[in-house]
């Protein structure tokens, strides 16, 4: 195997066709309407700043309430996926950007998502993400941050941490590929702990199969 650091955009990108697979899980239903219902409501009017947004799978959500989206992913190959779905009256633009970097994104959106992306930042680089990410918001605009945190018997298992505390998960593509993907499961005290510089009336909340943070920018 290569870098795992490296290898986490080519899996995305080779796993394009089957993205949303894991959303299809009959187990998981009650937890996906949920957040879809949330997403749907928490935008209301916002101009929505939306970071490694892959097949618009939650982008399609939040369209049901906002003004507007600009969602980026470094993956054209998913992009090309997102584009296709239907957003409603919602304005909505894609750009390709890195999400360490959002060098292509202009600032002051009033609001902001990270779905199922946390998971997989290290946590050296998550600084200077929170950092680039927040200064491309507004004063007081609603973030959204979700993911799923780790179920036994139903998550992949960790095949190892390095020395930084980051978790790593062997996965395995249809054609027999293999990749080892950095995946964090961070408590909640870690998030509260990571988020105190920039949110303010922070908001944790637990589901079976995913965590939900919600907040206001400082």
């Amino acid at each position: 195997m290569a870098d795992p650091l490296q290898d986490t955009p080519e899996y995305y990108a080779k796993r394009a066709p089957i993205y949303e697979d894991v959303y299809h899980k009959p187990h998981r239903q009650d937890n996906i309407r949920w957040l879809h219902e949330m997403l749907g409501r928490a935008f209301s009017g916002l101009d929505v700043l939306e970071v490694a947004c892959g097949t618009g799978f939650w982008t399609q959500s939040v369209a049901r309430g906002a003004n507007s989206i600009l969602a980026t992913d470094l993956n054209t190959e998913v992009m090309e996926i997102a584009r296709l779905k239907d957003y409603g009256q919602c304005r909505i633009a894609f750009i390709q950007s890195d999400a360490f970097l959002l060098e292509e994104v202009t600032s002051g959106h009033s609001g902001g998502l990270i779905a199922l992306w946390w998971s997989h930042i290290a946590r050296s680089d998550l600084p200077g993400f929170l950092r680039n990410f927040h200064e491309k918001l507004e004063p007081g605009a609603t973030v959204l941050i979700l993911d799923n945190h780790y179920v036994e018997g139903d998550s992949s298992p960790i095949s190892r941490v390095d020395e930084e505390g980051n978790g790593f998960q062997v996965r395995e593509l249809p054609d027999g590929s293999r990749y080892e993907v950095l995946k964090n499961f961070p408590s909640e005290p870690e998030l509260r702990q990571d988020l105190s510089e920039y949110a303010v009336d922070l908001e944790f909340i637990q589901l079976d199969y995913f965590w939900l943070v919600r907040y206001r920018v400082r």
